[in-house]
């Protein structure tokens, strides 16, 4: 269990969203989600390259036995279609902080489900897992996770220099946002336009995660 914790809930449900730990018969729609090409380049997972690994790497996400992260499958809550992945990770107990990094499906974007999924994930890693700060990092050429960043509660606070290679091999500067356990919760994300659309701001995935 995350942090050494008996029993805590694995399910996070914001009405719109479900959020629960990643399964391997999701494996399809893992390997879709990894191979995009946005996904590739901002938040990538080299060790996936067919069905087998895919599941391999959603069985990962869901073993949080070691007590340093917490991955979650976002799930469209009417449909239970698969919408990206959010995982709290480098959760460190003694320093009671972690970050946070998430990937979203093409179908998704525009849709405000990459804040809302980081929103719900964020209250949840307060509420049960004792922390006091949680970072997110993403490239600076990459304004979208900027935008959802920001949305989500995390405000800037500095720049990286050439802090991270990402998927297409360039080392970039990156944004540092964080949140605090006691800063103010962020607005409620708004619905977005209709799925299928494209809305500048939540297009995109921040850096890390499993």
């Amino acid at each position: 269990m995350v942090a050494g914790r008996a029993r805590i809930g694995f399910v996070i449900e914001t009405g719109r969203l479900v959020l629960r730990p990643p399964r391997a018969e999701e494996a399809a729609d893992a390997l879709e989600l990894l191979g995009d090409p946005d996904v590739a380049r901002w938040n990538p997972a080299p060790s996936v390259v067919d069905l087998d690994s895919a599941a391999a790497w959603s069985r990962r996400g869901a073993d949080w036995s070691a007590g340093d992260h917490a991955t979650f499958s976002v799930l469209d809550a009417a449909t239970g279609a698969y919408l990206g992945v959010v995982s709290l990770h480098s959760i460190d107990p003694v320093q009671h902080d972690a970050e946070i990094g998430y990937r979203v499906t093409p179908r998704a974007r525009g849709r405000g489900v990459a804040t809302e999924a980081v929103t719900a994930a964020t209250a949840w890693a307060f509420a049960n897992l004792a922390l006091v700060r949680i970072e997110l990092a993403h490239a600076v050429d990459n304004p979208p996770s900027c935008a959802v960043a920001l949305r989500a509660g995390y405000p800037l606070e500095g720049v990286l220099r050439q802090s991270f290679v990402y998927g297409d091999g360039r080392r970039y500067d990156e944004h540092l946002h964080a949140r605090l356990a006691g800063d103010p919760p962020p607005g409620r994300p708004a619905a977005g336009p209709a799925p299928g659309s494209q809305a500048a701001g939540d297009a995109d995935v921040g850096a890390g995660g499993v």
